[in-house]
């Protein structure tokens, strides 16, 4: 039910706290104290169901979603199945390769599953673009295409600067934000959110409305959160993400190794921190009269509490100041069976501590790698060849990059 005493406080928050752009800002005031005629607002989200392992940057639109909700409003997200089947080359190097339906419904379920762990299921409307896109004829795909110019699609930035400098645009790219902007149709959405880099397609959809006798969807973007190297959008093919499902543990450690200037980012987009608090923590730390390790362990302690809860968290933030603070191992290292001496590169890959056998030979050129042969109660040598041959020492331990262990079991 739509909550009928949303305070101004309530609302600043929503249309402020991470975010990047509100398109009409007066409009969208205006819908969340009064929603459409007193009924809750339809707040869509397009979910890509080409990935099945989501990162903590998808979670930051997942909790502003939360934030819709918790004001009475209603989610709406849409599986862009039928554009999965087809493949997307839009703004890739590499065009996405087309999946079964099999491949996108086990991807949607597995996506659904880490999405309900911060969106309220109950206030959620699943929808399939196959509901709608499967009933299309040729006519139907080329009348949408009438609704927008060559001129007008030129207008998104990655097209533009394509388009400049001689990369060759397919006509199938142009169609995709308009499709996308016919699922706001189809679905009679009130706003539609999405991160800066959907800025384009949510636009798309707020034109074509009007044209279809709607009134025109409100636009949110959210300020995207960088990776683990502080700089590239979090991302799994740039491997400096955290996923989602991650140990509390390790998920405490990789949000430790972040830059110091991501915190405030990372507590907004995140977090529940009051932003006067956040205020009085960039103060002191210019100060200093704060050390900046202290906020970071308050951040990754809010952030570990989100994805699992505040005694992992706690339990989480003992760990690391155990480990590092007290440059002790950890206690809970899992163990690796040896049974005769083998390759390093071999024993990492096949423990899982890397992905591939080069990652593996990248991580021991770079200093990563180092074993301790008497285990905790001794010293670490470091390997630096990746044609060393690990020998059946156990109760070694071996470390793999700034948090992986594995404990030598004869």
């Amino acid at each position: 039910m739509l909550k009928q005493s949303s305070t101004k406080k309530e609302i600043d928050h929503l249309l402020t706290r991470g975010v990047s752009l509100v398109e009409k800002e007066a409009d969208l005031r205006r819908l969340l104290i009064e929603g459409n005629k007193g009924e809750p607002l339809r707040v869509k989200l397009g979910v890509d169901p080409t990935h099945y392992d989501l990162t903590i940057g998808h979670a930051v639109v997942f909790r502003k979603l939360r934030q819709f909700q918790r004001l009475g409003h209603k989610t709406v997200v849409v599986i862009g199945d039928w554009t999965a089947r087809l493949g997307d080359p839009s703004g890739r190097v590499e065009a996405r390769k087309p999946l079964t339906a099999e491949e996108v419904n086990a991807n949607a379920r597995t996506y659904l599953d880490q999405f309900f762990r911060i969106v309220d299921k109950d206030q959620t409307e699943v929808r399939r673009q196959t509901e709608w896109f499967d009933k299309f004829d040729l006519g139907d795909a080329i009348k949408l295409l009438g609704f927008k110019t060559v001129a007008q699609m030129l207008e998104r930035d990655d097209f533009a600067k394509r388009y400049k400098s001689g990369i060759e645009i397919s006509l199938a790219e142009f169609m995709y934000p308009l499709l996308q902007g016919y699922d706001s149709v189809a679905l009679r959405s009130d706003v539609e959110i999405g991160g800066t880099d959907q800025t384009f397609n949510l636009l798309v959809g707020r034109d074509l409305q009007p044209i279809f006798g709607q009134p025109a969807q409100q636009i949110l973007t959210m300020n995207l959160i960088v990776g683990l190297d502080g700089v590239k959008k979090m991302g799994k093919s740039l491997d400096n993400y955290i996923a989602m499902t991650a140990p509390a543990k390790d998920m405490f450690g990789k949000l430790m190794s972040l830059p110091d200037p991501t915190m405030r980012s990372y507590f907004e987009a995140l977090t529940d921190v009051e932003d006067v608090e956040l205020d009085e923590f960039d103060r002191k730390m210019s100060e200093g009269t704060l050390n900046p390790r202290d906020v970071k362990l308050r951040m990754a302690r809010e952030i570990v509490a989100e994805f699992h809860s505040v005694a992992e968290a706690v339990d989480a933030q003992e760990a690391f100041i155990r480990q590092f603070s007290e440059r002790k191992l950890p206690t809970d290292i899992p163990d690796y069976h040896l049974e005769a001496s083998k390759n390093i590169v071999e024993v990492i890959v096949e423990a899982g501590l890397a992905a591939s056998n080069n990652k593996a030979r990248e991580l021991i050129k770079q200093g990563g790698v180092s074993l301790f042969p008497k285990g905790a109660s001794g010293d670490a040598e470091r390997i630096s060849d990746p044609n060393y041959t690990l020998d059946v020492i156990d109760g070694a331990i071996l470390k793999v990059g700034k948090r992986q262990y594995i404990r030598i079991k004869a």
